[in-house]
């Protein structure tokens, strides 16, 4: 009896019985590794993750379980692939299956790592900001992040296949582009949707002025934001108006400015417009409660039919606008009354008989007419 080899035995498919064995020795190990990386995953980091005051890092273990198993199987796979000898028309499928698939699994790797990262630093601003609607953006982008790691993911993976990724990129391109003008409307409003997220120009329940709208924001959604009028009405406001539209946010301004012309009739005394700029300076004092120190009362004009008094005066910020016009109007209101100061308005007098003399060589004598 001759010594036996290898060599001697028939071959299976092409390879000798030594080839799938070595292939299967390293397809064994690979499994093995995964399920090392699985069981280490699952017990040592998971544990050693629950300790920290952070959960990203336990979500990050969890996530990655998967992925990192298959992509080890899909290493030792090619290894063990390698051990074999194959036609070259199957090696050359064989070739780009292995590309096509490594390149998916990195790119499912790197989708739940940024998706596991973008959630935590999206959520914790959401909790930060204790906004209602803010919550409801965090799915949107993170789905449009996903979709875009995936994409590119998916280009990788053509390319490494052997296909010309230019023209197919060349051909989605031109498919996009009609798409987005089909629809950009809508994309418009999403895309200032993400903007009125991110860059917070008002909050739900701020008062806000735009285009001619003065209300309350009551919602703030992905293409379009509810505003309740001051009248009573919701209107909905596309979102790309927040971004080519000059917006005033009420609720945000430091304190809301008055500003009155009170104009007394022209019988009132030098004194009286002293004691009208004295008591309007009392009532700031004593409405301190609503109002800033900040004011100004002046007498600044005389008009065709009163002396112009100035009066500027600053609610403050938290405080019920109307209401407290209401209550300071009224106040101011009362003590002019009281101090027997008369407000004018539009009147017209009509002197008859002979002018002065000093006007009796003027044309036109007769009877005049004095506004």
């Amino acid at each position: 009896m001759g010594m036996f080899t290898w060599a001697e035995q028939e071959r299976i498919l092409g390879n000798l019985p030594q080839q799938w064995f070595d292939a299967a020795v390293i397809l064994l190990a690979g499994w093995l590794i995964g399920k090392l990386i699985s069981w280490l995953g699952a017990s040592i980091l998971r544990k050693l993750a629950a300790r920290t005051t952070n959960t990203v890092d336990d979500e990050l273990v969890h996530v990655l379980r998967r992925p990192l198993v298959t992509l080890v199987t899909l290493v030792s796979l090619v290894l063990g692939y390698q051990q074999l000898t194959v036609p070259a028309h199957v090696d050359k499928w064989m070739e780009r299956i292995f590309h096509v698939s490594i390149a998916l699994a990195v790119t499912w790797a790197i989708a739940r790592v940024v998706d596991t990262l973008l959630g935590a630093v999206l959520r914790n601003r959401s909790q930060q900001s204790e906004e209602p609607g803010d919550g409801q953006f965090i799915p949107v982008v993170r789905s449009s992040i996903k979709a875009l790691i995936w994409g590119l993911g998916f280009v990788v993976a053509l390319n490494n296949a052997g296909y010309d990724v230019g023209a197919l990129l060349a051909g989605i391109g031109i498919g996009g582009l009609a798409l987005a003008m089909a629809a950009k409307d809508t994309l418009a409003n999403i895309f200032g949707g993400v903007t009125v997220f991110t860059d917070k120009p008002f909050r739900v329940g701020d008062r806000v002025r735009l285009n001619g709208y003065d209300g309350f924001v009551q919602e703030v959604g992905i293409r379009s934001t509810r505003i309740r009028t001051l009248e009573g009405p919701i209107v909905v406001v596309p979102n790309i108006k927040f971004t080519d539209s000059v917006l005033e946010n009420v609720s945000q301004e430091p304190s809301r400015r008055v500003r009155h012309d009170l104009g007394l009739v022209y019988g009132t005394t030098t004194a009286q417009i002293d004691e009208a700029i004295g008591i309007l300076e009392k009532l700031v004092r004593d409405h301190s409660d609503d109002l800033e120190a900040e004011h100004a009362a002046y007498f600044n004009a005389f008009k065709d039919f009163s002396l112009n008094i100035v009066f500027t005066y600053h609610i403050r910020k938290g405080k019920d606008i109307f209401g407290v016009q209401t209550r300071v109007n009224l106040d101011l209101l009362d003590r002019f009354r009281k101090a027997g100061l008369e407000f004018a308005y539009p009147t017209q007098v009509e002197i008859s008989g002979d002018p002065p003399p000093e006007r009796r060589s003027e044309k036109g004598t007769g009877t005049d007419t004095v506004h």
